[in-house]
Order: C-alpha cells, then structure tokens, then sequence
C-alpha cells in the first residue's frame, strides 16, 4: 500500500534522479570492495560473484539515474 511517505520519495527521485543515483555508487562501491576481499585462492565462487553481481547492478542503476534527462 503507498503511503503518503512512498508517494514522496517517487516524486522526489523522478525529479532529482542524480542525488538518488549516490547511494546507488556508493554502494556499488561496497560491494565491489566486499567481492575483491572475498576472493582468496579464485574468484570463481559463489559469494564473489554474488557481490559482483550486486555491485554490476547498482553501478548500472548508478549510472542510468545519473545520466536520466532532466524534466
């Protein structure tokens, strides 16, 4: 159910994509960290690529609000 808070936050993201594209970075960031610390002897397991995958996500959602058109 949408709340009167929800219904702010998708305004406000739909008219100010680039401030919600940091978090986004930043946590790409992150997990780009935590999968490099997490490869030992091989990167071929599972929780390195989960974070990889992880931060493959949130740079492209990074960058897709970056560079959204402004309205």
């Amino acid at each position: 159910s949408w709340t009167a808070a929800s219904a702010l936050e998708v305004v406000a993201m739909t008219s100010r994509p680039r401030l919600f594209s940091l978090p986004y970075f930043i946590l790409g960031v992150l997990f780009t960290y935590l999968a490099i610390k997490s490869a030992h002897e091989t990167v071929w397991n599972v929780s390195t690529i989960a974070l990889a995958a992880f931060a493959a996500f949130d740079f492209g959602t990074a960058f897709r609000l970056f560079f959204a058109p402004k309205r």
